[in-house]
């Protein structure tokens, strides 16, 4: 049997992400965007191996951008698309693993849409859109949150009534779901570890940023909880506050809870703290320069992320090694020094020289000799939900 392409898409309310993956090839095939959507500026761009290219769609909806996309699909794929799974951001309870896409599937996403109502809805609209171009493809919803309903109640449930928990589903959900069941795997598979016994900690480290213990190739507990906001520093998401810090705003600047909730998501963490700048390529420069907001960001980026990786060894049977993934986490030998300087308990130590090499998207293991395994993987959420797309197609 010739091997199977997936598209890939992630929809959000003025985009689409893609890429377009071969079961049997670890590179993507073709990958891009469609951006500004809904406007005059609407474009989509994709790449394939070096070559880029770009089109003009002014005022093209999810659907119109999907039809723009389909010949260059078809043509990447040989004409034989065997299936597209979507990143879902939030399944709630419902789903444990992905899902077949059917109108049942769809009504338990709409009904959680209030837990994620900047993400789920552009989700429907993007699978919609495919559903209505492509009827005759299986399409498979690949969620967040499923990877995380391995947790046991301690770690995700709130101290919070149970009625507020079992009528509003406030409860700890996690998110980076495909990244962290990605390279948990992949962690054992180098490690030469069976999947179904080992134990990891896991950082994934990017404009948004969780922490994951992982037990047995399920998650025992993460850093982000009911929304993204809950957990470490990020890009401009603050992570853990005082929850009285609503109040205390709102009594002090009057300020509404929209107000409030942008603040949190849009203008703190590594934004905030420094005041120049998300992006830690930035921050690491002007540290080098004597900024002292960038050096504050960094300095309380790392130590907030190493207690969340110590609060997740609790989750832990044993230590199997710690692993740092994402733009941040594969790229910066600075935050994994700075991190792990903070965890001597736990025996982490960094080999300096390894460490540097670890860089632009290669493996390596950074540990000092006779030191608990650290690990520098690239990360690969597409080929991952193409890997559960795969699954659920008929034989």
């Amino acid at each position: 049997m010739s091997a199977r392409h997936i598209l890939v898409i992630n929809c959000g309310s003025s985009s689409i992400k893609f890429a377009l993956i071969r079961e049997d090839r670890e590179d993507t095939l073709l990958s891009g965007i469609a951006e500004r959507l809904g406007s005059a500026e609407s474009e989509l761009r994709w790449q394939s191996g070096e070559q880029q290219h770009s089109l003009k769609i002014p005022h093209a909806g999810h659907r119109q951008a999907l039809e723009q996309l389909l010949p260059q699909v078809q043509q990447h794929a040989d004409g034989k698309l065997s299936g597209i799974g979507h990143r879902v951001v939030h399944g709630g309870e419902h789903f444990t693993a992905a899902h077949l896409l059917d109108a049942a599937a769809l009504a338990a996403i709409r009904s959680v849409s209030a837990l994620a109502p900047l993400h789920n809805p552009a989700c429907l609209q993007g699978i919609e859109a495919a559903l209505g171009l492509y009827p005759e493809l299986p399409q498979v919803a690949v969620f967040d949150t499923a990877f995380h309903q391995s947790m046991p109640a301690q770690a995700f449930r709130y101290a919070v009534p149970e009625q507020i928990y079992r009528e509003h589903g406030v409860r700890r959900y996690g998110f980076h779901g495909s990244s962290h069941r990605f390279v948990g795997r992949r962690a054992a598979e180098l490690s030469g570890l069976p999947v179904n016994d080992s134990s990891w900690l896991v950082a994934h480290l990017g404009n948004g940023c969780s922490t994951c213990a992982i037990v047995n190739g399920q998650s025992r507990d993460t850093s982000m909880g009911l929304t993204p906001l809950e957990g470490v520093v990020m890009g401009t998401r603050s992570g853990d506050v005082d929850p009285g810090l609503h109040l205390y705003l709102g009594r002090k600047l009057g300020w509404s809870l929209q107000e409030i909730d942008n603040l949190l998501n849009k203008q703190s963490g590594l934004l905030g703290l420094s005041g120049l700048s998300n992006d830690m390529r930035t921050l690491e420069q002007a540290r080098s320069e004597g900024h002292a907001g960038a050096t504050l960001a960094i300095d309380v980026f790392c130590y907030r992320l190493a207690k969340s990786l110590a609060a997740m060894s609790c989750a832990l049977p044993r230590l199997d090694g710690l692993i740092f993934t994402g733009g941040i986490g594969e790229n910066s030998p600075l935050i994994r020094s700075q991190t792990v300087a903070h965890l001597p308990l736990l025996n982490l130590a960094i080999d300096p020289q390894a460490n540097a090499r670890s860089v632009g998207g290669q493996f390596g293991e950074i540990q000092a000799g006779n030191h608990p395994r650290i690990l520098v993987i690239p990360t690969n959420e597409e080929r991952q939900i193409a890997l559960d797309t795969l699954a659920l197609l008929p034989d």
